[in-house]
């Protein structure tokens, strides 16, 4: 075996190639089935989830599964994108920066906690500065190359299927029978109560899911989305900057202060709502745009579970409240014991304020 290496290197370029492409093949067959890929991997990583605690090395065990599920799901929906026209229009070094931008954001805290497992805390530290710094290069070049608008997180989102896959169906019919087909298909009107509900059959994937008659979602499509971003002017280009800043501002205050100080914290905070009051003036912004300025102003609720705010306030409160719950509710102490164990270990990872 190791005495052609040549050979064998082509072979596995060869073997490589060979089963990419299979793999691109299965993805544009299975791609009228867009809740498959999702229920799947939904199951596994909630499967993973539950045994988060039992053995070691469970917490890097759940976040690896949660990791590599967002990434097939990124390269999955990358392969369908290649057949939708609207998908091309940025250019191809904007789109590379987004995937790598939103590759970073889904591998950011794997790496975070692979590092602290091996290497201790000075290499956790390490990584983390690597990570912020280079997604704040990616961020800006964007902001500034490539007037990327008000930026999401992830940049990249994931497909809505549901959408293409009914705008193709429509393009496939005359305009006076798509509407009617399209609606009858997709939802089914009670004999008693006349109620319109969805079929199962017209069920969104979980990331797009919407209580509400496909009628209106389909309405809400074609009025409401926009795909290119906005321009900003000099005040949002300043908001997006201070967006953009923050997880460096943070870090290098708490190098400077202590992890213990209340001013990295308090910088933060002031950063995201200085952001945040800067950009409500914008108008006529993107649908994607305004849902990301929601996700940013629900964001500051975890500053209640951030330190050192957690430490001396709210982990007494929520502790309480889970006892509480797991003594006086049968039941709920199946779930609020096993979370009250999790917690301290939940908070140290996923609620910071650098991220």
């Amino acid at each position: 075996v190791f005495r052609y290496p040549l050979r064998n290197s082509i072979c596995l370029v060869i073997i490589q190639r060979v089963l990419s492409s299979q793999f691109c093949i299965w993805v544009l067959l299975m791609g009228g089935s867009e809740t498959s890929l999702g229920l799947v991997i939904g199951r596994v990583y909630m499967t993973v989830f539950s045994f988060a605690g039992r053995f070691a090395d469970s917490h890097e065990l759940s976040e690896l599964v949660y990791s590599v599920s967002n990434l097939l799901v990124l390269l999955n929906d990358g392969i369908l994108r290649k057949g939708i026209p609207q998908s091309l229009l940025m250019p191809v070094p904007q789109q590379r920066l987004m995937t790598w931008l939103t590759v970073l954001e889904h591998v950011e805290v794997f790496m975070e906690m692979c590092s602290a497992k091996l290497r201790g805390e000075g290499c956790r530290w390490l990584v983390i500065v690597l990570i912020q710094l280079c997604k704040a290069v990616l961020r800006v070049m964007l902001l500034l190359c490539y007037k990327a608008g008000i930026q999401t997180s992830p940049p990249i989102a994931p497909l809505n299927r549901e959408k293409h896959a009914c705008s193709e169906a429509r393009d496939g019919q005359p305009s006076g029978e798509s509407e009617d087909s399209q609606c009858c298909c997709a939802t089914f009107v009670g004999h008693r109560s006349r109620r319109v509900v969805r079929t199962l059959d017209r069920t969104p994937t979980l990331h797009f899911r919407h209580w509400g008659v496909p009628e209106e979602e389909r309405r809400r499509h074609s009025h409401g989305d926009r795909h290119l971003p906005t321009v900003l002017g000099r005040q949002e280009m300043v908001a997006e900057a201070l967006y953009i800043a923050r997880p460096l501002v943070h870090l290098v205050t708490m190098c400077v202060c202590g992890r213990g100080s209340w001013k990295p914290w308090l910088v933060s905070g002031i950063l995201d709502v200085a952001s945040l009051s800067l950009l409500k003036e914008a108008k006529e912004i993107a649908s994607e745009e305004r849902a990301e300025l929601r996700r940013r102003t629900f964001m500051l609720l975890y500053y209640l579970l951030r330190s050192p705010f957690y430490d001396r306030y709210s982990e007494a409160v929520i502790l309480f409240l889970l006892r509480l719950l797991a003594d006086h509710i049968p039941g709920v102490g199946l779930v609020a014991r096993p979370l009250m164990d999790y917690l301290p270990v939940w908070q140290k990872v996923y609620f910071y304020n650098w991220g």
